[in-house]
């Protein structure tokens, strides 16, 4: 039962955190900056972009006044699309690359895909934290409305968990899934308003767009950054209704599939 299984993940919370700080240490062990990197890494990103694309190209969102109204686009796609992708890679492969410790160890499975989320929002509040910074410098924090971008992550980590469960079952049985995904990944960058606006799409492509809820979930996110307004709600629905279903698939393949595996790994 589920409420059976989240309460044996409750009761491996320490197994859990100590997992994500291990994660968090190893990735950084034998570099003589260590965790610094965490912060360099996205700081390199965040000037680069600033001075490219607002200093040298000049670029600008339509309908948006600010020198550097086009690289705070282009983070906060960015940022939020790497949290996306983080959690589907990772989860994905969870089962073969934990091949051993399955094997070895007796554990709720589901400590897995709940380890990548918390080292995948772990580097995602870092992250976003140099790029808060960033928005206070230039001044362009939304203030109150910055509290929208928690359901809007919420939701963007709720879809990325539940499609890379699915896809992580299936991974056992299909490696090449675990390619497949890759590949998708990159033609989904594209799909979705992170380097261009949606509004310069021609009006039939950028209808087809709202059919990735991903798109829903940037663009929202974008439009409190950059207008300092609260996004439309009703619009979610479609990223909640595709989070949801495919929730009820991933449960499924699992709870059909669980016991082989181990077996299959």
């Amino acid at each position: 039962m589920p409420a059976q299984r989240l309460s044996r993940l409750v009761a491996h919370r320490g197994f859990i955190t100590a997992s994500v700080k291990r994660e968090f240490q190893l990735k950084y062990r034998n570099s003589l900056l260590g965790a610094s990197w965490t912060i360099l890494n996205p700081l390199a990103m965040i000037i680069i972009y600033t001075l490219v694309f607002s200093r040298v190209m000049q670029a600008r969102i339509p309908g948006i006044d600010g020198a550097y109204s086009y690289s705070v686009f282009l983070c906060t796609g960015v940022l939020l699309w790497g949290l996306f992708s983080e959690i589907v890679q990772r989860t994905q492969s969870m089962f073969v690359d934990n091949a051993n410790v399955m094997k070895k160890i007796n554990f709720p499975w589901l400590c897995l895909p709940t380890i990548v989320l918390g080292s995948a929002v772990l580097n995602f509040l870092i992250i976003f934290g140099l790029f808060a910074l960033f928005l206070v410098v230039v001044g362009l924090l939304p203030g109150l409305a910055t509290i929208a971008l928690v359901p809007i992550a919420i939701l963007l980590m709720w879809l990325a968990l539940s499609l890379g469960v699915a896809l992580a079952v299936l991974n056992v049985f299909f490696r090449d899934v675990g390619h497949l995904t890759g590949i998708a990944l990159q033609f989904w960058f594209w799909l979705t308003p992170i380097v261009y606006p949606a509004s310069i799409l021609p009006e039939r492509v950028e209808s087809l767009l709202w059919l990735n809820p991903l798109a829903t979930c940037i663009v929202a996110a974008q439009q409190v950054i950059l207008a300092r307004e609260w996004p439309s709600w009703s619009s979610m629905w479609f990223p909640l209704v595709v989070s949801a279903a495919l929730t009820v698939w991933a449960w499924y393949l699992f709870r059909a599939h669980e016991d082989e595996i181990v077996d299959e790994l």
